[in-house]
């Protein structure tokens, strides 16, 4: 990854800014912007710390990392105020968590008469070296949205809650087509995104830190991937 094509796609990631506008922020030409993304010229080292400065990233991530992450199946990067709602979550640790805890929340909604029911999930943290290595297992939970009115004992299901709360949000298409490479770096993609416009990651009891939610539209599947942001207050 060059140095020409991180400073491309950092500019992207804010904000969608254009090169007229960094131009200005740094004092120089857009041209001059334009040759340092095409690697014919670089920058003084005055100016390349003015850019990390801007874009809150180190001067080795700058000039020695990937930090493209990027990829045309990740759309819609946004900022989104999520309303507060209802849930029940069933958490798993086994050799295939997603698809266990997903079945169960769905069998529990069908069985409480949900019908098209909300289904959203997070990995579980809390598992072992030993249960990872030794076993090759991970965890995983998967939650049901409720309705604001529903009521329900069954199956001694705990009715959680959370309010209002902004998220950092990306959407990926088809993301089972190359799920270990495309998931893992959106949640990069998103982080990096977070990191260049300054938000700071929500980590709290009071609201979810991440989750993803998955759907079908026109014919294609998408993920959503929500990170919880400091509110702005």
């Amino acid at each position: 990854m060059s140095f020409g094509q991180n400073l491309q796609f950092l500019r992207k990631m804010h904000r969608g800014m254009t090169q007229d506008e960094l131009a200005e922020k740094m004092g120089v030409s857009r041209q001059t912007i334009s040759k340092w993304e095409m690697d014919s010229a670089f920058p003084e080292m005055e100016k390349a710390i003015a850019l990390c400065d801007v874009f809150s990233c180190s001067l080795d991530a700058l000039l020695r990392e990937n930090m493209n992450s990027d990829n045309e199946a990740y759309t819609d990067i946004r900022i989104e105020k999520v309303p507060s709602f209802r849930y029940v979550m069933y958490a798993v640790i086994s050799g295939a968590p997603e698809e266990d805890a997903t079945n169960h929340i769905k069998a529990w909604a069908a069985s409480c008469g949900l019908e098209q029911a909300e289904i959203i999930g997070w990995d579980f943290p809390a598992v072992s070296q030993e249960q990872i290595n030794v076993y090759h297992m991970h965890g995983y939970t998967a939650a049901c949205i409720v309705p604001e009115h529903f009521v329900s004992d069954c199956r001694q299901m705990e009715i959680l809650s959370q309010g209002e709360h902004p998220y950092a949000v990306l959407t990926i298409k088809n993301p089972f087509s190359a799920p270990f490479a495309l998931i893992p770096n959106a949640y990069k993609t998103l982080l990096r995104y977070m990191e260049v416009n300054g938000f700071e990651h929500k980590l709290s009891k009071e609201v979810l830190p991440c989750w993803e939610k998955c759907y079908e539209k026109d014919g294609d599947s998408f993920m959503d991937i929500y990170i919880a942001i400091k509110s702005s207050k």
